[in-house]
C-alpha cells in the first residue's frame, strides 16, 4: 500500500512539467485556436484536457504512484485558478489571458482582413447572421466575434 502512494519523482520535476504543458497549450489556445473554442473560456477547456491526460496516466500507471498524477494535476489546476484570479484582479491580465472581441462587421461592411484573420467564410458569418435574425448586412452596425468565440451583434436603428 505504501507503494502507491509513495514518489518516485521529484515533486518539482512534476509541478515543472505540469507548468510547461498548461502553458505551452494555452498559448496555443490562446493564440491560434480562438474561433473552435465555442462558448466555452479557452482556460476552461484546457484545464479538462490536461486534468483527463494527468487523471490518466495516474490511473493507467504512466506514473509510479497515485501522488504522483495527484500532484500533476493539483498544479494544472493551481495555475488555472491563479490566472481566472489573476484575470479578475488585473486589467492586463484579462487582456493577455482574453483575445478582445474583433469587429467582423462594420456598418454594414464585411470587415474582409478581419473574417481571414480567423479563416471565417463569409458564408459562415451570413449563417451566424442569419441566426441572429438579420437578413441583409444593411442591418448590422456592428458585429463581433467574442472572445469565446460567440458572435454578438448590434443593430441598425
Amino acid at each position: 500500500m505504501e507503494a502507491l502512494f509513495a514518489l518516485e519523482v521529484p515533486v518539482w520535476e512534476i509541478v515543472l512539467r505540469g507548468t510547461l504543458v498548461y502553458w505551452f497549450l494555452f498559448l496555443i489556445f490562446r493564440f491560434i485556436v480562438r474561433r473552435d473554442v465555442g462558448s466555452v473560456a479557452i482556460a476552461d477547456v484546457l484545464l479538462l484536457v490536461l486534468i483527463a491526460d494527468a487523471s490518466q496516466n495516474a490511473m493507467a500507471g504512466g506514473y509510479k504512484t497515485v501522488s504522483e498524477g495527484a500532484l500533476l494535476v493539483a498544479t494544472i489546476v493551481s495555475w488555472n485558478y491563479l490566472l481566472d484570479w489573476a484575470s479578475f484582479r488585473f486589467e492586463w491580465v484579462r487582456r493577455l489571458a482574453e483575445p478582445p472581441p474583433l469587429p467582423l462587421v462594420w456598418r454594414g461592411r464585411i470587415l474582409y482582413r478581419n473574417l481571414r484573420k480567423e479563416f471565417l467564410p463569409v458564408e459562415e458569418l451570413k449563417a451566424h447572421l442569419r441566426q441572429k435574425g438579420i437578413e441583409d448586412l444593411s442591418q448590422v452596425k456592428v458585429a463581433y466575434m467574442e472572445s469565446d468565440g460567440s458572435l454578438s451583434v448590434i443593430r441598425r436603428r
